[in-house]
């Protein structure tokens, strides 16, 4: 029996050592959230306020971090706040949102080089073309060139065209002429040749403004100045536009050669005043009982279609998930929603996929599930 005892430890120690060497080969369990499920798909983003870029509420920035790989600033990269006068730029808050990005290893999206809202009042001084030349130049220029290798893709342009598929009024068209698209895409490559570049509006799905969008980017195309995405707003409702559309719009964007980016992906569940459609800010409408139906709680009525409805929708871009670049949550929870107020102020909504306390809803867990 003696004789056996070395033979057994020498077995014991085997044992040992292979057990040793497959605990160590166990990998760590990924934590289910968004961005880890969605990562061999496209990016899965939030835009960003002001508290939230400085860090203010710490569950809101482990919520942001953990689930998202990609950001948008919601309004701090507006004229009115990044280049409030002539001689002024105030980088201040961009240069933290920068740094955020950073610090998460996130996907940085500038939102928005040239729109007719939220511009800095002294814009609409400008009178003849050779200025407006000369202040976009200054103003695209300045701003890329700051961020250039920092900053992944950027809005040039958002929201030039009206709903029939026309360029929308404003000072820019008034004063430089429609050409005013695409000098702002050449001053944007110029200045970062390496960042992507994504014309971005709302209606996105609507055929006459979808017809509009493609020609406007071919005449940029064909003039040799590139164009790299067309962002496509989600603000959307329970039951427009139909996946069927919003496919349509996908492929007939794809078709130019540019990344299509699901941006600003909301689900309105409230009544829409007068049949009103889109995401035009300045639009307001008094408040009443009747289009604030749901002030305590939504019922579960609603929350199931809520629910369905993100899930067919991503149903969607996991079907042509080779055209979407990124897809991004216009606000982070229900507390952090525009459409609390518009186009009626003090209105409750239930947009988002998390809740008032930072909780995941049942549409979370839809959307979860396509990737189980």
């Amino acid at each position: 029996m003696k004789k056996t005892k070395p033979f057994l430890v020498v077995i014991a120690l085997l044992l040992l050592v292979i057990s040793c060497k497959k605990v160590n080969e166990v990998k760590p369990v990924e934590v289910i959230s968004l961005k880890n499920e969605f990562k061999e798909n496209f990016y899965m983003g939030v835009a960003i306020n002001e508290s939230q870029i400085e860090e203010q509420d710490s569950l809101e920035t482990i919520l942001i971090s953990k689930e998202f790989n990609s950001i948008t600033a919601e309004n701090i990269m507006k004229s009115m706040f990044v280049h409030p006068s002539k001689d002024t730029f105030d980088f201040k808050l961009t240069d933290k949102y920068v740094a955020f990005g950073k610090k998460y290893n996130m996907f940085i999206h500038g939102h928005t080089l040239i729109w007719h809202s939220q511009l800095a009042p002294w814009f609409k001084t400008i009178k003849d073309s050779a200025e407006m030349a000369s202040v976009m130049e200054n103003h695209i220029k300045t701003i890329v060139s700051r961020y250039k290798g920092k900053i992944n893709s950027w809005d040039v342009v958002n929201e030039a065209l009206n709903e029939d598929g026309t360029l929308r009024n404003s000072v820019f068209l008034d004063t430089y002429g429609e050409d005013y698209l695409a000098y702002a895409f050449k001053l944007a490559s110029e200045s970062d040749p390496d960042t992507d570049l994504y014309y971005n509006d709302y209606n996105m799905t609507s055929v006459d403004k979808r017809n509009g969008a493609i020609k406007m980017i071919k005449r940029i195309q064909d003039k040799g100045i590139k164009v790299d995405g067309i962002g496509m707003q989600g603000h959307w409702r329970l039951d427009s536009p139909s996946i069927e559309v919003i496919e349509e719009s996908i492929l007939a964007y794809a078709e130019l050669g540019v990344k299509v980016a699901i941006t600003e992906l909301d689900i309105n569940v409230l009544p829409s005043p007068w049949d009103l459609v889109g995401a035009e800010v300045s639009q307001n409408f008094e408040s009443s009982e009747k289009m604030n139906p749901y002030s305590k709680s939504l019922p579960d009525s609603i929350q199931i279609k809520f629910t369905k409805r993100y899930q067919d929708i991503f149903k969607l871009f996991l079907k042509h998930q080779d055209k979407i670049s990124r897809v991004t949550f216009w606000g982070l929870s229900d507390s952090h929603t525009w459409l609390n107020n518009w186009p009626i102020e003090g209105r409750t909504n239930y947009p988002m996929i998390f809740d008032r306390r930072l909780q995941a809803k049942k549409a979370y867990d839809s959307i979860i599930s396509l990737k189980k």
